[in-house]
């Protein structure tokens, strides 16, 4: 190949880790650089991400504290993490006239808690990057050819590329990877990754839009449990204990078909042990008190009341007076409630997937397939998930810069 010619480098994919890629890429005189999104939308998921604030990244110093929190690739950004990782996201948007800020939980925003802050500064660097922006380019097949490729489009005329970039996200079934069939390449069958528990008709959703801040969720049968703040909907359970949970038990619920079982513990500062210790304490102390009164309890009020009436205790209850058995079944509600879920719902602003492109296919020090040289990979196409809380988009982050620095490196050669 002359390599005095003009390079077309084609990016497939106009979300966070397409963007990164091509942010990061250097412009260069003898290459030519295009973004292919299907859609009519840029960063769409940016925008709605994080109720509309964009969670970018997640504040932790430990590579392998990071790594954890990605239920598939944990091993795999390890590594990748080495050459990108949250100080550098930091930097490099501060760089570009963003700050980021860490609230309580490590979760980091914009300081203007704005998503469009950070669409606007990706698409002033993808300009000055002088990239070529192409909405509405749904490909349908990428055909190697003689050392290049050729990316067939849907009612377009097709380009052909030195280097292609895959960084068109996730999928939710396995069809929807043909596109990319003639390379070869093995795909984990995707399943959703973030998810709600739903529990029809269960009496607990006259209490939706109720929070608990400290819950345990556990599934039962399984080692697969996940505490951290809990809401109640009107469909089920939802929050942060119930997200990261689906994220790590997505693959053994998908093969449960989404019906299975788990136990709850409100009150996760105890144990069904220690509580029953408190509440005997507190018992003793407070003999004539009305049970429905008892303070200290980090649980809202509704939520207790609620817990009093499923293990049968009316509101004139006084402790003195408790039988035996029922004090056993409230300790048993508060701390190991149970609930059949049958189903689930898509966290829709973190619509995320376990499976992808075969990690073992993709060499993680440069992103580049191991099948097709010139072919690289950036993102969620890969069978890398993390938990909620700005750790996908960090994935993206990462990925994206990787394959641009090794673009370049093998430009230079």
């Amino acid at each position: 190949m002359d390599k005095t010619a003009l390079k077309t480098i084609v990016i497939i994919g106009g979300g966070a880790a397409g963007f990164f890629c091509a942010a990061t890429f250097a412009h260069r005189k003898d290459t030519r650089v295009l973004l292919l999104e299907k859609s009519g939308k840029w960063l769409s998921k940016v925008k709605v991400s994080g109720g509309g604030r964009c969670n970018v990244t997640h504040q932790c110093d430990s590579i392998a504290d990071m790594a954890k929190k990605y239920p598939r690739g944990e091993q795999f950004v390890k590594k990748t993490f080495h050459q990108f990782f949250v100080p550098d996201t930091i930097s490099w948007f501060a760089a570009h006239g963003v700050k980021l800020k860490a609230e309580a939980d490590n979760r980091m925003f914009p300081i203007t808690d704005d998503s469009q802050t950070i669409i606007d500064c990706l698409m002033r660097k993808v300009a000055q990057q002088q990239v070529h922006l192409k909405l509405n380019h749904h490909v349908t097949q990428i055909l190697p050819e003689e050392g290049r490729y050729r990316i067939q489009l849907k009612g377009l005329e097709d380009i052909v590329a030195d280097i292609v970039v895959l960084a068109s996200g996730g999928f939710p079934k396995l069809d929807q990877f043909d596109w990319m069939s003639t390379l070869g390449h093995n795909i984990l069958s995707p399943v959703p990754s973030l998810f709600t528990f739903n529990i029809p008709k269960h009496p607990i959703a006259q209490l939706m839009g109720l929070s608990v801040p400290n819950a345990l969720v556990k599934i039962t049968g399984t080692k697969l449990q996940q505490s951290g703040p809990l809401l109640i909907t009107h469909w089920g359970l939802s929050g942060p204990a119930v997200l990261k949970l689906s994220a790590y038990g997505a693959l053994a619920l998908a093969e449960a078909n989404y019906h299975f079982s788990i136990q709850v513990n409100w009150l996760n500062d105890f144990n069904e042990e220690t509580l029953r210790a408190h509440l005997q304490y507190y018992k003793q102390q407070h003999p004539q008190q009305k049970v429905i009164n008892t303070q200290g309890l980090q649980m809202p009020a509704r939520l207790w009341g609620f817990m009093l009436l499923e293990s049968e205790l009316g509101p004139e209850q006084r402790w003195t007076d408790l039988p035996a058995k029922l004090f056993n079944k409230l300790v048993k509600n508060l701390a190991a409630y149970e609930f059949e879920v049958k189903g689930k719902t898509t966290f829709k602003e973190e619509f995320v997937t376990a499976g992808g492109v075969d990690l073992s296919e993709v060499n993680s020090q440069t992103m580049e397939s191991k099948r097709h040289p010139g072919i690289y990979f950036a993102g969620e196409i890969l069978n890398i998930d993390g938990v909620t809380g700005g750790f996908n988009f960090q994935n993206a982050w990462t990925t994206g810069y990787i394959a641009a620095q090794n673009i370049a490196a093998t430009l230079e050669r």
